[in-house]
């Protein structure tokens, strides 16, 4: 009983924190994010990706790879790259007082795809093989930006995982909350963090101050995060190697508070020498720790405890 209730709570949190953001607002037709009628995935998928990196090369061979660091003292390093991958950086630059650019994507509610329960999502093909009855479901040209992004998405889920790393694509809330809990363990109290943004900005991009940093206690963690998807479709994974979890306080210049959630990855050794973090922060596969803020409506799940330990870095 205690198990299905708090099951049941967690399910209700994940529902009001969904809401938030925009994912649960009911809309007549399922559709994708799109601004001007191009596909917007912007900010959407930079953080999952491991297994993919080699693919994705050539797009951004472009991108302009200057390590970002804290005292610079202007935007224009950064006028080259790709905003929303301004979310990486080093674990010694997670300081109390230390200033950095980040990219914290605003999801419309308006704009958002539609949450379906777990007896719609598996009414509903989820395979790459599938591609031409999903492109006739939801009446996706095969040529589309919509269908690209539904079959890098498809592609992605269906990618092997690197070494020691396991990954689901959960299609419903259900289904993500089953595999967490095989992760950290069926009879574990588990809890959800989330970045929280206490102003209702429009700001995407600017430099932010650390106020304070809180590590969370966190002997395993599942990071879920949203995919490019007609529907809500959650790219969760657990990874074996070491990893830190942080609650971080930020003040923007423009004044805007959040409370936002990083995580940082002690071992990289085994992700693709091509993954953009590399590039954003000017190291290799394995040299250093690599962190990352997350966006609003990515979760990150832990075991619950009772205490949380000030950060000691």
């Amino acid at each position: 009983m205690d198990h299905k209730f708090a099951f049941c709570s967690l399910y209700h949190l994940l529902l009001i924190l969904l809401g938030a953001y925009g994912i649960c607002a009911q809309e007549e037709t399922l559709r994708m994010s799109t601004d001007n009628g191009r596909f917007n995935n912007q900010g959407m998928d930079v953080l999952r990706l491991h297994s993919m990196d080699e693919q994705q090369h050539d797009a951004h061979e472009e991108m302009h790879t200057h390590h970002i660091h804290t005292h610079s003292s202007s935007h224009t390093h950064m006028d080259h790259m790709d905003p929303s991958v301004i979310v990486f950086f080093l674990l010694d630059d997670l300081k109390e007082g230390n200033t950095m650019p980040i990219h914290f994507p605003r999801r419309k509610p308006n704009s958002s795809p539609h949450l379906l329960s777990k007896q719609e999502a598996d009414s509903i093909p989820f395979a790459l093989q599938k591609l031409p009855t999903l492109f006739e479901i939801f009446s996706f040209s095969q040529d589309s930006p919509q269908a690209q992004a539904m079959e890098n998405t498809l592609r992605e889920c269906e990618t092997e995982p690197i070494k020691g790393e396991t990954k689901f694509c959960a299609t419903s809330l259900e289904s993500m909350l089953d595999f967490i809990q095989k992760i950290l363990g069926l009879e574990s109290q588990i809890k959800v963090l989330s970045t929280t943004h206490l102003n209702n900005s429009e700001t995407l991009l600017q430099k932010y101050t650390i106020m304070e940093i809180q590590e969370i206690s966190a002997p395993k963690s599942v990071a879920c995060h949203t995919m490019p998807y007609p529907y809500t479709v959650f790219y969760c994974h657990y990874q074996e190697s070491k990893s830190r979890v942080f609650r971080v306080s930020l003040e923007g210049e423009n004044g805007d508070k959040s409370e936002a959630i990083a995580v940082c990855h002690l071992d990289t050794s085994q992700w693709s020498e091509n993954h953009v973090a590399f590039r954003v922060l000017g190291i290799k596969p394995g040299s250093s720790p690599v962190c990352h803020f997350f966006p609003a409506d990515n979760f990150v799940w832990v075991p619950s405890t009772t205490t949380n330990d000030k950060a000691s870095i």
